[in-house]
């Protein structure tokens, strides 16, 4: 904020003002307090502040230089884009026959996308890298993997001119994957506290953006015109430590400063002013909810005030569950004996558990003084109780383990995996008809909608191993049959809880016709319980005929409804054919053959990501991976080269900055996976960045694959 030649002058009139606004008044040690010369001080000194006021209006020029929030960083390592910003909201895909997702790249068949079919997204990315490189000072070597990252290659290419090249910057290569590519790995319930930690924690709700309102009066003709992401602000509940404690003596303070204002700022309406202070005071005491009082005390990852936090919230990244909780619990350790607190109960060394923890952080938060000075660690070892809460953490274990034994069935035949994926519906279905949903969570048992997820992890994995069991998808007719029966009658006994794409326009039959069966047993037990037959009774025996063409009529709009059923489950069913053609039509199946070493131990199955660095680190060639050649380049490769100047072909491993960026999004077991694979290669001097459109969790694959933004 610049203001023009004459601030010096306004600062001397505004400090000349406020003597003599306040010239009036004097300390209580040389008079008593006299509340009439404060209400004279008040009324000059608003006086002088109008007067002020429009001087200033006439001689200061205020410029605001604006930055926007381009990129959301987790750590100087890693980041993504905001989850309301125009690239993240800007679909990757229109709808054609490749296209899973409007969220996510299509299927890569070797062709890029040229002129009217780049998705938008494809676009923004190039100008958003282009405008991050000229921020860094860098000039990318592009290589990419995938086609929309091939078409974002080519855009960021074309963009740079002759000056931009020929500029004296750092050089550094810039990595570009499909997320398609992999799309196992951010559907994986993996050992990551900080994915645990954003699929716990509730996200704030999505503001009303301009492109929004630009949406509802004009979509675009082949996709949505944006896409509503998960915003990546979490809400830290942080009342479960500080309500006790912190509640009666903030209220407390709160009115006592009141009155003090009060008291020595007029004393004309004192009295009026004290009895509504006194009823605020029994509001605050009596009223204030529970809800309230939670809204008022949440807390994010790095606090905004002095950004404590981004040095744990950077460690945990590269660590595994177990180890990111001892970690935690360390530093809380480490605070209490900064502050010279000693704990009542006794910490157990080694693992952290969950009494450990609430312990540590309760003693740490006791005033307000001790919160403000360790709000950093505070909230993230919050963060990390919401995870470990067994609400939470007993059915990401259970997920993780239908996960391993998945992969476990994938490794032996179509058929132990077909029959896996069915016991997994069926017993969701049971669940869904006979459970309560948070003792379920509790108990770690799964829903239908888990179970979908389930079976596209089950199909992509089919499609990697049984490439050629079936004629159209990965498993036979039966084995298909068994699993879509097991969908459709886990629909039609609870479909309430299956409120998916695949499903609208028939939602609301289903629970008409699932209401209707319910009543009718209702009835039906009602009269067997009460059979009394009397003379009355046999009046009405011939009413029986109208009674069955009722019935008649109800077996039909059931059959009716039954057969659209099945044909919206043949259509999902053909959406997940298409998943597990993910690797059939590129080049990537030869070189996924190269790395069977990552896949000996189905328990320890490593992401695309670490594969891929692991062989760029190495020096050893990536099939499908292209270089994309600058102007510069291809002039000396097409012209010179024939007099023996041509430039050799660089390569990814040659630069000491690296820059990966997953075009779809990417989660906390890449970023951990990324640093291994840094680490393995014994290249210190490399350093790693590594970047996403925004940040996957578990569920945001489901709402791409399979909610409102799927390709079914």
């Amino acid at each position: 904020m610049n203001s023009s030649h004459t601030g010096e002058s306004i600062v001397k009139e505004s400090t000349s003002a406020e003597d003599e606004g306040w010239s009036q008044l004097t300390t209580r040690e040389e008079e008593p307090f006299n509340f009439s010369s404060v209400a004279s001080a008040q009324n000059s000194y608003e006086d002088s502040v109008i007067d002020r006021t429009e001087d200033v209006r006439k001689k200061l020029k205020v410029s605001v230089h604006h930055f926007p929030l381009v990129l959301c960083p987790f750590s100087p390592r890693f980041f993504v884009l905001p989850s309301e910003g125009s690239v993240a909201e800007a679909y990757l895909s229109a709808e054609h026959d490749n296209s899973i997702s409007f969220g996510l790249p299509p299927i890569s068949t070797g062709t890029t996308a040229d002129g009217e079919d780049v998705p938008p997204g494809a676009t923004l990315t190039a100008q958003f890298l282009y405008h991050l490189a000229a921020k860094m000072d860098l000039k990318f070597e592009i290589f990419s993997l995938g086609d929309v990252s091939k078409t974002v290659g080519k855009l960021l290419t074309d963009m740079s001119s002759l000056y931009d090249v020929g500029r004296r910057k750092r050089s550094a290569g810039l990595l570009l994957i499909d997320r398609t590519l992999d799309l196992l790995t951010p559907c994986y319930h993996g050992d990551s506290l900080v994915d645990q930690m954003f699929s716990s924690l509730p996200h704030r709700e999505r503001m009303a953006s301009l492109s929004q309102s630009k949406s509802s009066q004009s979509q675009v003709k082949l996709g949505p015109a944006y896409l509503q992401r998960s915003p990546l602000t979490v809400q830290i509940p942080l009342n479960n430590f500080l309500r006790e404690d912190t509640s009666s003596s903030y209220n407390f303070q709160l009115v006592e400063s009141v009155e003090a204002f009060l008291r020595g700022w007029n004393s004309r309406d004192s009295t009026s002013q004290m009895v509504e202070l006194v009823n605020f005071s029994t509001k605050l005491s009596g009223e204030m909810s529970s809800q309230d009082f939670q809204s008022d005390l949440c807390g994010s990852f790095v606090s905004t005030e002095n950004f404590h936090g981004t040095p744990y919230l950077e460690a945990i990244l590269e660590r595994r569950t177990k180890d990111g909780a001892v970690l935690i619990k360390k530093w809380l350790q480490e605070s209490l004996r900064r502050e010279n607190i000693s704990l009542n109960a006794k910490i157990r060394p080694g693992y952290a558990s969950k009494s450990d923890l609430q312990t540590m952080v309760k003693a740490l938060a006791k005033s307000q003084s001790l919160l403000a000075k360790n709000k950093g660690i505070i909230q993230l070892a919050a963060a990390a109780l919401s995870a470990l809460d067994e609400s939470h953490s007993a059915k990401w274990d259970a997920f993780s383990s239908a996960e391993k034994i998945l992969n476990v069935n994938a490794g032996d035949t179509s058929q132990s995996l077909a029959a896996q994926i069915s016991d997994l519906i069926n017993k969701s279905a049971l669940v869904s008809s006979q459970g309560n949903n948070k003792m379920d969570a509790q108990r770690g048992l799964l829903t239908l909608q888990d179970a979908l997820l389930l079976t596209v992890v089950g199909y992509i994995l089919a499609g990697e191993n049984f490439p050629s069991s079936g004629t159209v998808g990965p498993f036979s007719w039966q084995e298909e049959h068994f699993m879509k029966e097991a969908i459709v009658d886990a629909i039609v006994e609870n479909p309430t809880v299956a409120k998916l794409k695949f499903l609208k326009g028939l939602t609301q039959d289903l629970e008409a016709n699932f209401n209707r069966k319910s009543e009718e047993k209702k009835e039906d037990l009602s009269n067997t319980e009460s059979i009394d037959f009397d003379d009355d009774d046999w009046g009405s025996w011939g009413d029986e005929d109208s009674g069955k063409d009722k019935r008649k009529e109800q077996v039909y709009d059931d059959m009716q409804l039954k057969l659209e059923l099945r044909d919206r489950v043949d259509n999902l069913f053909k959406f997940f054919h298409k998943l597990s053609s993910l690797k059939k039509n590129v080049s990537f199946r030869e070189w996924s053959q190269s790395l069977s070493k990552f896949n000996d131990d189905p328990y320890s199955n490593k992401g695309l990501l670490y594969k891929v660095l692991s062989r760029v680190l190495d020096k050893h060639e990536v099939p499908g991976l292209e270089y994309h050649s600058s102007t510069v380049g291809r002039l000396f490769k097409s012209g010179f080269g024939r007099f023996g100047l041509g430039q050799a072909k660089p390569s990814l491993a040659d630069h000491d900055v690296i820059l990966v960026f997953v075009v779809g999004g990417i989660n906390g077991v890449e970023v951990r996976e990324a640093q291994e694979a840094l680490s393995e290669s014994n290249r210190p001097e490399v350093e790693l960045i590594l970047g996403g459109t925004t940040f996957l969790t578990p569920k945001d694959m489901f709402e791409l694959l399979l909610g409102d933004y799927c390709c079914v």
